[in-house]
């Protein structure tokens, strides 16, 4: 298994003129690592993996596998609606020295469930390193069925999901048939306390840029049993876990970090900035945080 408990999908920091910011993405790798979270994830949808031009990428993974230094895993994003492009990608992440890669299924051209078999089998076929599966329908506009991840579990090197399906009781369908060594990872995280009752081995995060040690914590809880603990900081972060979105992901939380002092910019076209409504929303959210 890869990682149990939090792990964050991390920003990626931008200057004023759209450059990547270096000195900050190292300031929010230290402040996840303290703050207890096990995995790190870059270069995917927070990370707004769909706007990082090549050399952007490759310098990204360059940079974190160098600040990280096997601290914690570290997970890279290299998924594509091109099954060629995902194994190039793929290849590069697994070369570079990445832990494991998060693949997101095909978007736009989308594809059959057997599609999606093929889709991952290939990949995992072309590479060496573990393969974690990204089903998050609201933005391929297509759906991952448990039994079509059931599927994939026996496919060697394909270990894990990321469950952002947003349908507690696919999820449920899912846990209930998959091996107990194929992990579930929630990929929403108003619903990370219940898919870690039912057997979810942890999360990746949005919420966990601003609040790494709370997240962290609530997955702790949990896994160790300690369901109340982990119900309170739950119902805790509830508001926070809705208000990040308010708008299209990662818009919310980049515009948070920013209230917190963390200088992580704006997101990159065609991504904009918040309306006035929303910066008050999460104005006034950011003042029950702070009491």
């Amino acid at each position: 298994m890869i990682f149990c408990g939090s792990a964050v999908a991390l920003v990626t920091p931008f200057y004023a003129n759209g450059e990547v910011n270096y000195l900050e993405l190292k300031k929010l790798i230290e402040f996840q690592i303290s703050s207890g979270t096990k995995a790190i994830v870059i270069l995917g949808t927070t990370g707004e993996s769909a706007t990082i031009l090549p050399e952007e990428r490759t310098k990204i993974i360059k940079f974190c596998i160098g600040q990280i230094s096997k601290r914690v895993p570290l997970i890279v994003g290299t998924g594509s609606n091109s099954t060629k492009k995902a194994i190039e990608q793929t290849k590069e992440a697994e070369q570079l020295g990445a832990d494991a890669v998060l693949i997101v299924s095909p978007y736009y051209n989308k594809t059959s469930q057997e599609g999606i078999v093929l889709h991952y089998k290939m990949i995992a076929k072309k590479t060496r390193i573990p393969i974690i599966i990204y089903n998050v329908p609201s933005r391929t506009g297509l759906n991952i069925l448990p039994e079509t991840v059931l599927k994939l579990s026996k496919i060697k090197r394909i270990v894990a999901i990321k469950d952002a399906g947003g349908n507690i009781s696919q999820s449920m369908k899912m846990l209930s048939i998959l091996p107990r060594n194929f992990a579930v990872y929630s990929g929403d995280d108003l619903l990370t306390f219940p898919l870690l009752c039912l057997g979810a081995k942890g999360v990746i995060s949005v919420t966990a840029n601003a609040y790494p040690t709370l997240v962290s914590t609530m997955c702790e809880s949990v896994l160790e049993k300690n369901y109340e603990n982990g119900l309170r900081i739950h119902n805790y972060l509830h508001k926070i876990n809705s208000d990040l979105f308010l708008d299209v992901n990662p818009i919310c939380i980049k515009f948070y970090l920013n209230l917190l002092g963390i200088n992580v910019g704006e997101t990159r076209l065609p991504l904009t900035s918040l309306s006035k409504e929303n910066k008050l929303k999460l104005l006034n959210t950011k003042k029950i945080y702070e009491n």
